[in-house]
């Protein structure tokens, strides 16, 4: 992170912009190539040199589709799908989940589902190791609906216990404009100090 931007915002200005928590938030669109769409929650605004920034959580639930992977020692792999496979198992995970009364959406960055998530298990959590930058974090799931074949392929969804959030830049008349992973390093001490000052723990919040 370069000096000026350390500099600038050493100091006790107070850089983001407050939502009134005694209201609904605001709701904005983030787009995809294809042209889908993602209804998200503005968390809050945060303004750095003139540009407008907003901490975005999906309205929805979101959730990823895993290959189930059979090893020689009786355990098992989960790997997440490319895009041509979801398209190819989407309907049938659909289906599964309807069963709950989840109805599961082709949205844009991610998967969501929409609907009320069945209690909790602790003893159904899944971890997963994840693998990020030379560092290996710990991701915990929960299972959504029964597992379900494809061909001879299983196939489970789950959605992820830690929140899912994304940073985007607004610029008015423009569709909002999601940050590239090195724009999100720039600004990430702000957003932390912005979560740690209400209480939240930062590390449910990484990129």
């Amino acid at each position: 992170m370069g000096s000026n931007y350390q500099n600038r915002y050493n100091s006790d200005e107070q850089p983001w912009e407050e939502d009134d928590f005694d209201r609904e938030l605001e709701q904005i669109r983030l787009y995809d190539e294809e042209g889908r769409f993602l209804n998200c929650y503005i968390e809050f605004r945060l303004t750095v040199q003139d540009e407008v920034y907003a901490l975005l959580r999906p309205v929805d639930y979101p959730v990823e589709i895993f290959a189930v992977i059979a090893e020689a020692d009786d355990e098992e792999t989960l790997v997440p799908l490319d895009e041509e496979e979801i398209d190819q198992v989407f309907d049938t995970a659909r289906a599964i989940l309807e069963e709950q009364n989840l109805t599961l959406k082709r949205t844009a960055l991610t998967l969501t589902v929409a609907g009320d998530l069945p209690d909790l298990d602790e003893e159904d959590i899944l971890s997963v190791e994840v693998d990020a930058e030379d560092d290996v974090t710990i991701e915990e799931y929960q299972p959504l609906g029964s597992s379900f074949f494809s061909g001879v392929r299983e196939y489970s969804v789950y959605t992820p216990l830690s929140p899912t959030l994304y940073v985007a830049r607004l610029v008015p008349g423009k569709e909002p404009e999601l940050l590239s992973p090195q724009d999100f390093q720039h600004l990430q001490p702000l957003l932390e100090e912005h979560l740690v000052s209400h209480f939240i723990e930062t590390e449910d919040w990484d990129d």
